[in-house]
């Protein structure tokens, strides 16, 4: 689910104009010059900001901050993969739900679900969420954003009312930085300095100093940010006529991919046809998801392309 379109111009500039002799120092280890450039965007206090080395850094500093009870941790079945991966690796128990926002509402230790959902791409309405940190005081919401610039709702604002919210997000998808390695979350001061304790007491150097020039940069170009989304969106709109033209069915998608499947064509088959053609998608052997490829949306040449091989496959 990479960007098909470079990062910002910007980018390269701010990069071109890096002082190789600085690299022979430690980056800052407040990674102050980031932080201020993504409060500033998102109208937000640099103490609500914490930044890491890409989401699933920060995702893990998260689990291993405030997932610390014997209760179990909630988080979709259907769903990022890596979530129960941190889970077992830190021996936090977890159960795996439905989605849907009553299954939130139990005694539990933390939650965390992405939004848009992984692999679906499926919106939860913000109402739904509000409920789940509503019906649960005491306990961590985590609303994991990696797509929501392609048109979701954030939960951000959730997160000046409830002091039990934290919103993450990244740079590998919209802004193209999947390379850089820069994600962050966004929440109450008090939690995010809790999250920058524990970091600390790892290791105070965690982004290097070319991917937090490349982070401001890339986060200060907001006109190249909306055109490249705005691209993005398009073709997965076009994407989705020309899929359902074909006989595909799949949800509403609001990320840079769509979750597709055919009641005539297996899946896994599917999946294996379009790999002889060098088009790559993405293929779950899991339950109730068996029957689906994950597309992502790349360029309307690429996209193109895909839609000309399905016509041909849907006719024999």
């Amino acid at each position: 689910n990479e960007n098909p379109y470079p990062p910002s111009p910007n980018v390269k500039e701010a990069l071109d104009q890096l002082d190789t002799a600085d690299l022979r120092l430690y980056p800052d280890p407040t990674c102050e010059e980031l932080v201020c450039a993504i409060s500033a965007y998102y109208g937000l206090l640099p103490e609500q900001v914490f930044v890491g080395v890409g989401s699933d850094d920060v995702l893990a500093m998260i689990f291993m901050t405030c997932f610390n009870s014997e209760k179990p941790i909630l988080f979709p079945d259907i769903t990022y993969s890596f979530y129960d991966v941190w889970a077992d690796m830190l021996r936090i128990p977890y159960t795996q739900i439905v989605i849907r926002k009553e299954d939130y509402y139990r005694e539990n230790g933390g939650i965390v679900f992405p939004n848009p959902n992984a692999p679906t791409g499926v919106e939860l309405a913000q109402t739904d969420i509000e409920d789940i940190v509503r019906h649960n005081p005491d306990s961590i919401v985590i609303v994991d954003e990696a797509y929501v610039d392609f048109g979701a709702v954030s939960a951000l604002p959730l997160i000046e009312k409830y002091d039990n919210v934290l919103v993450v997000q990244t740079f590998s998808k919209s802004r193209s930085l999947a390379g850089m390695r820069i994600g962050f979350a966004m929440g109450n001061p008090k939690l995010i300095s809790y999250i920058n304790d524990v970091k600390y007491s790892f290791n105070s150097y965690t982004m290097d100093r070319t991917a937090l020039a490349a982070g401001k940069a890339a986060i200060e170009d907001k006109a190249y940010f909306e055109e490249t989304v705005k691209k993005v969106i398009d073709v997965r709109e076009w994407t989705k006529k020309e899929l359902k033209r074909l006989g595909f069915v799949f949800g509403d998608s609001k990320a840079n991919f769509i979750f597709a499947g055919h009641p005539e064509y297996p899946a896994a088959e599917l999946f294996a046809a379009l790999r002889e053609e060098h088009i790559i998608v993405r293929y779950f052997n899991k339950p109730r998801i068996s029957n689906f490829l994950r597309i992502t949306v790349g360029t309307r040449e690429e996209m193109q392309k895909l839609i000309d091989f399905l016509e041909q496959y849907c006719k024999k």
